[in-house]
């Protein structure tokens, strides 16, 4: 299991949003903006906000940092750690199945991340054949793009999906989101799609809006 953080409710979790860090971050990176969202008061919702683990990442010259899989370079002309995603998937599903352990269905946990964290979530909650209450991808894109038509979930329809991005971002490329959008909506997803004047980064009007999606599908 996974190092992690957790934010806990006064009372007992009647939902759970499992939040995933960028790379080179760690799982206390959004603790501040969630503890003010006070959702945990309001809702009931635990946040369970993972670390991931340490490993060299070849982007970075082999630099050891959290990452929940390697890059080898943003152009993925040299294809994309196939072994690290399909690891880090299984990770995040492990922690799925400790919050139905701990009471909480799978269609009131919601799967959250930004940069790589968004990229992982995106791929697992597409593959995955459990109810969710939702996705939530920020500022990412989604990896192994021409895998999703064999490997979708079986009712695409049911999963609602959230993407904002950057129209400035300098990391991840405003198009490979909307490449990236474009694709999941061809294999029957529907993707409610937000660029935000910004760059690789969050913004206040798009934190009101998410806090307001959130309860929405908490509530």
């Amino acid at each position: 299991m996974l190092e992690l953080l957790e934010i806990e409710p006064p009372t007992p979790a009647r939902s759970t949003v499992i939040w995933l860090h960028g790379l080179g971050a760690e799982g206390g990176d959004f603790e501040p903006l969630i503890r003010d969202w006070q959702l945990g008061e309001e809702l009931g919702v635990r946040f369970v906000l993972p670390h991931a683990p340490l490993q060299p990442v070849t982007l970075n010259n082999g630099m050891v940092m959290r990452a929940w899989y390697d890059i080898y370079e943003l152009s993925f002309r040299q294809g994309e750690d196939v072994e690290g995603i399909k690891r880090g998937r299984r990770q995040l599903l492990e922690l799925v199945a400790r919050e139905e352990a701990r009471g909480v269905p799978s269609q009131r946990i919601l799967l959250a991340g930004f940069s790589q964290g968004g990229a992982l979530v995106l791929h697992t909650a597409l593959r995955m054949d459990k109810p969710l209450a939702g996705v939530l991808s920020l500022s990412a894109y989604l990896p192994q793009p021409d895998r999703l038509a064999t490997e979708k979930r079986s009712d695409p329809g049911s999963l609602v999906v959230r993407m904002d991005h950057g129209e400035q971002d300098e990391v991840v490329p405003l198009h490979w989101a909307e490449r990236s959008c474009e694709r999941i909506r061809k294999e029957g997803f529907e993707v409610d799609f937000h660029p935000y004047p910004m760059g690789h980064s969050l913004c206040p009007m798009q934190i009101d809006s998410l806090r307001a999606w959130l309860v929405e599908r908490l509530g």
